[in-house]
């Protein structure tokens, strides 16, 4: 008769590319990345020039970007980056906490927006959250998307998003993922699920951050 085992199988890496063009700190999370079981950081450039430039062989996950860059700004490196990587999830970490900015970087494509007083522990949590379909945003950021849709409740939309529908997808722009906003409006992150994919029929988009940033430019919300 055959015995089984316990067998502990591993958690697959999830890779980070960093574009950050001051040295120590750029350094310095490629050091907190790379000392960190279950992360690796495939690579650190000072420019979305250079990033750009590597070699055909890595495939990164997470991006974390920097915004003010030399030569082309973080925010206008998003779609070029996801451009060569499809499946990457770019990630802001930054100093600046405008609305123009924000609203900038995630109508670009940005999955998540930090600040860089984020501590070391947090940010390993937010990238994990975002390798999971997250959208991480630092509480301050969080709370002036959620001031936008404060000054104007959201109203019927041309998309024809139910009430219902709308609250969800606001859930996803302020930075639930499926398991925190089924738990704010008390359903199943199944059916969050459910209700995500008919959002992204009617928006005629294939992913959160296409939703997001169409939500945006659209004025659903305004």
């Amino acid at each position: 008769m055959l015995e089984f085992q316990n067998i502990m199988i591993p958690h697959p890496t999830i890779n980070v590319l960093v574009v950050e063009d001051h040295t120590a700190f750029r350094e310095g999370l490629a050091a907190l990345i790379n000392g960190t079981a279950g992360f690796a950081c495939c690579g650190a450039w000072s420019s979305i020039e250079q990033a750009l430039s590597c070699q055909a062989s890595i495939r990164p996950d997470l991006a974390l970007l920097d915004i003010d860059l030399p030569g082309m700004s973080g925010i206008e490196g998003i779609r070029l980056l996801t451009g060569r990587w499809p499946s990457l999830y770019p990630l802001m970490l930054t100093v600046h906490d405008d609305d123009r900015r924000i609203l900038n970087a995630l109508c670009a494509g940005a999955n998540g927006y930090l600040l860089k007083g984020t501590a070391p522990a947090r940010l390993l949590e937010c990238l994990k959250e975002a390798s999971e379909g997250g959208a991480p945003m630092s509480p301050e950021v969080a709370r002036r998307v959620v001031e936008v849709f404060r000054k104007r409740p959201p109203q019927k939309a041309d998309y024809d998003l139910t009430p219902h529908e709308l609250r969800i997808l606001g859930l996803l722009v302020s930075g639930e993922n499926y398991k925190t906003a089924a738990v704010k409006i008390g359903v199943t992150a199944h059916a969050v699920s459910f209700h995500v994919r008919r959002i992204y029929e009617k928006l005629h988009v294939h992913s959160r951050s296409d939703a997001v940033a169409k939500a945006l430019r659209s004025g659903l919300f305004d």
